[in-house]
């Protein structure tokens, strides 16, 4: 039942994670990420694969708000309230990476990355999640690690670029 717990709340924790502001790695400059990623979002999940132990969730349906402070890009869900910040790993275009990490129970680090491809008020794309269990946090040791691979659509509900363009 305890792991039941932790997967429901799986695509809460693109979400529910709060880790600290993180700048835009060097060579990846904000001006690079497309206007059209800000805004609200109905994202549709459906899992692709799995690995591991861990249950996750065949299928959920969430909404991303995405915005920018500075070079930080913040995403949150408008209904949770629940924020975190995503480091923007990669961007070409209308092809965009980031990776969201954070710590999740006592002993548990959730990796989450997303490869979307924007195309107007609309994306797709793959979400990448792992989930690293650890014997201690200090110590660092890592027991087990499970995974899974989600096929995103996303379309935009409403908002607009920062800078209005």
């Amino acid at each position: 039942m305890e792991h039941v717990k932790y997967i429901l709340t799986l695509f809460v924790l693109f979400f529910g994670l709060s880790v600290f502001s993180e700048p835009l790695q060097a060579g990846i400059s904000i001006d690079e990420v497309p206007n059209s990623i800000y805004g609200t979002w109905r994202v549709v999940a459906k899992m692709d694969k799995q690995s591991g132990s861990t249950y996750f969730k065949p299928n959920a349906i969430d909404f991303w708000n995405l915005s920018r402070v500075g070079d930080v890009i913040n995403l949150n869900n408008p209904f949770t309230g629940a924020n975190a910040s995503v480091k923007v790993d990669y961007v070409e275009g209308n092809l965009i990476r980031f990776t969201k990490t954070g710590g999740y129970d006592d002993n548990k680090i959730l990796i989450d990355t997303v490869d979307l491809k924007l195309e107007g008020d609309s994306f797709t794309g793959v979400n990448y999640i792992t989930l690293e269990t650890y014997s201690n946090f200090e110590e660092k040791k890592l027991v087990r690690k499970d995974s899974a691979i989600y096929l995103l659509k996303g379309e935009k509900i409403f908002g607009e670029s920062i800078t209005g363009k």
